[in-house]
């Protein structure tokens, strides 16, 4: 049992109002020099040898970036600038700025798609956050491609959003426009049909909703989704996802229409007994793959073929957290992933998005200015894009590592709790409290204690100071780890502090009785 609040879950979730029966169901849980790598390959037999350079530097988050039909590399950043660069020279080209951008933690100029016939449909479709009233929407918004700029913004739609879980990815198949949406940090949304939010929507170029989506009148494709940040079309028109999980199961989903993803009241596997019996009562989809610890996966992409031999027909995946590009190979029908191996572990930090030239040249990017910020970074050339190519014959070559379930041997303070406390332990302004000279500690080994186990669901006010973000329970982690995170959270203090006593660990889960 991962989550108390599951328990009862499903009685509440239950009254949200239903979709058409027999479509969806939604029953359950409302300039650096070059560097070579030689890395282990799928075939052995074809490894290409390869080799990373930075093209361009000085960026700030840039959140998407996209090949375009010009040839160059479309990137969107955070803060409300869309730019082309030309991937051979570095250039720079400013095509647009948006004014008004609402820009705080995850929030701010997310997803962009550029429309696969520009010839005749010179579209650009563009999501970002807006403030109304002193609240926070995701807006969606088709612009149209003139020489050297985006004109004539067109609304296409709007919906809830917050500071955080906005999503937000866009793709396109078949001349429809597939948008991942997030969950807005609500507990509901994913799972009310009525919704928006937690979902995948299917458009119109304009913004209308088709007329074969599952569901007359509604835009939903999908359901059950917490963050989505990485989605993409492979050769054969399957869609991927990449996700992010709460404090578990971070996941890679194959996505099919009228299916039920699962979250809040499912994650991963659906692999204890509460999470088996929701997935009964719906068209639940398991993901292909999850991560627990987590990796804060990024931005994916579909390898079909190219010159990196050894990643034809794989999803390659970029991570915030794990700090790595991943090769994830697919079997020939595209339904599992059969082989991982891990690329650039902390060569050059957080990666947020990737995209691939038809020739199979790999770019990433770096995040390394965002919110989430580690020791040691931005580096003054951050945010960065990299471009990864077969190596020349004089390159040295440098071995890369084999995929794992750690997360850079990290404790269990940075694999489950630096991702909102910060790594010293320093939090987020009106997000996530500090650790540091934390009262909680100050009030007993106790309190701290129970605090991971129950995690809190709501706003709370520390020192006169309100923190928004929620905090998820940290019931399954095994006592023995519960115990090594709370004396980590103590030596964050200015004071000393003895060691916990690990009975007091015991008392605390036979208190709120979770076995």
């Amino acid at each position: 049992m991962k989550y108390l609040f599951f328990a009862l879950l499903p009685v509440f979730l239950l009254s949200l109002l239903m979709p058409p029966p027999g479509v969806f169901d939604n029953r359950i849980l409302t300039g650096i020099p070059f560097k070579i790598l030689e890395e282990h390959s799928f075939n052995r037999d074809s490894t290409t040898k390869i080799g990373a350079t930075v093209i361009a530097s000085g960026l700030d988050v840039p959140w998407e970036i996209a090949w375009g039909p010009d040839n160059k590399i479309w990137i969107t950043e955070q803060k409300g600038v869309v730019s082309r660069i030309d991937p051979v020279s570095g250039q720079r080209n400013i095509i647009l700025q948006i004014k008004d951008v609402w820009f705080l933690r995850t929030a701010g100029l997310l997803g962009m798609a550029l429309h696969p016939d520009m010839k005749n449909h010179p579209y650009v479709f563009l999501n970002y956050t807006f403030l109304r009233d002193e609240k926070p929407y995701s807006r969606l918004v088709r612009y149209t491609w003139r020489p050297d700029t985006l004109t004539n913004p067109k609304v296409l739609m709007e919906i809830a959003a917050n500071n955080g879980h906005s999503g937000s990815r866009l793709a396109f198949s078949e001349g429809k426009l597939f948008w991942a949406t997030g969950d807005a940090a609500s507990t509901t949304f994913a799972q009310d049909f009525k919704s928006p939010n937690g979902k995948i929507l299917r458009l119109n170029i304009d913004g209308s909703i088709p007329s074969d989506n599952p569901v007359n009148g509604s835009p939903v494709w999908a359901m059950g989704f917490r963050n989505i940040q990485g989605m993409v079309f492979s050769a054969n028109n399957k869609l991927y996802t990449s996700e992010h999980g709460d404090a578990t199961d971070d996941e890679v989903n194959l996505i099919e229409k009228t299916k039920n993803y699962g979250w809040p009241g499912i994650q991963g596997y659906a692999d204890n007994t509460k999470e088996v019996e929701l997935s009964k009562m719906t068209s639940f989809a398991a993901p292909l793959k999850a991560w627990t610890p987590t990796i804060g996966p990024a931005g994916i992409d579909y390898y079909r073929r190219g010159n990196i031999t050894q990643w034809n027909n794989s999803l390659l995946l970029v991570s915030l957290k794990g700090k790595n590009l991943r090769a994830l190979k697919l079997d020939a029908a595209g339904n599992e992933i059969i082989g991982e191996e891990v690329f650039l572990d902390s060569q050059f930090g957080r990666l947020r998005d990737i995209c691939i030239s038809p020739t199979g040249d790999v770019y990433i990017s770096t995040s390394n200015r965002d919110w989430n910020r580690t020791m040691g970074d931005p580096l003054p050339e951050d945010d960065r894009i990299i471009k990864i190519s077969p190596a020349s014959k004089t390159s040295t070559a440098l071995r890369g590592v084999k995929a794992s379930t750690n997360v850079s041997n990290a404790t269990g303070y940075q694999q489950y709790c630096a991702s909102c406390h910060g790594g010293d332990g320093t939090g987020l302004k009106g997000v996530f409290p500090p650790l540091k000279a934390s009262a909680l500690v100050k009030s007993g080994e106790l309190p701290l204690i129970k605090k991971i186990f129950q995690g809190s669901a709501g706003a709370v006010v520390i020192g006169g100071a309100r923190y928004e973000g929620q905090m998820p329970s940290f019931a399954f982690l095994k006592n023995k780890e519960i115990e090594e995170i709370a004396n980590y959270v103590r030596k964050l203090q200015p004071d000393k502090y003895e060691a916990i006593d690990p009975r007091s660990v015991d008392i605390v889960r036979a208190e709120i009785s979770v076995k």
